[in-house]
């Protein structure tokens, strides 16, 4: 039965697990078993411990699936990835219902609360599989209503028609100016 709960983890696509997960997966709803094998199966070297109550199938596992396992829900934003910023930055940043710096196996994480009638709107993000992650224009969105004034490097790129239709879900009339100086601003650049 131990060796199939393994293969059974080895066989999923995701590459991070929490104790929910592994419970799910094992189909185990005693924690107190599940916590045992996964202690097992890192003593083993069979997993790998990122902190407490996440674990990897080995070092080698997706950093972004990590930021949306350490508080969840959360989705990954992309801004610096689709050039938007030209800023190169130490950690990955992410929407989620608190706000809080977490450093976890080396790698810094910046999650921004954002509220929840925003963070539980599908609009905007996309599901790979193992992990949420933000359109640029939700991510552009996103970080519009969380500063007042930022500096953006290049919005050529961006599909203005779909940051005006992702507008109303944040339902604040500040950001509504913000996003049309940021407009006329790109057409005139």
């Amino acid at each position: 039965m131990e060796k199939d709960l393994l293969a059974i983890l080895l066989r999923s696509e995701n590459t991070v697990f929490t104790f929910k997960d592994l419970s799910l997966i094992w189909n185990e709803t005693n924690t107190g078993l599940v916590k045992k094998y996964a202690y097992r199966y890192v003593k083993m070297g069979k997993l790998y411990s990122i902190r407490k109550g996440v674990y990897a199938k080995d070092r080698n596992y997706d950093r972004l699936e990590l930021a949306n396992k350490i508080f969840t829900p959360a989705y990954e934003t992309v801004l610096a990835r689709e050039g938007v910023v030209f800023q190169k930055y130490d950690r990955i940043f992410v929407a989620s219902y608190l706000t809080r710096e977490v450093s976890c196996d080396g790698q810094l994480f910046a999650f921004r609360r954002i509220k929840n009638t925003v963070l539980l709107n599908a609009s905007g993000i996309d599901n790979n599989g193992t992990y949420f992650i933000a359109s640029k224009e939700r991510a552009f969105l996103d970080t519009v209503y969380l500063n007042k004034s930022y500096h953006f490097d290049n919005l050529s790129s961006m599909n203005w028609e779909e940051c005006f239709k992702l507008l109303p879900m944040y339902d604040n009339q500040a950001m509504v100016k913000r996003l049309n100086s940021y407009y006329k601003l790109s057409k005139n650049a």
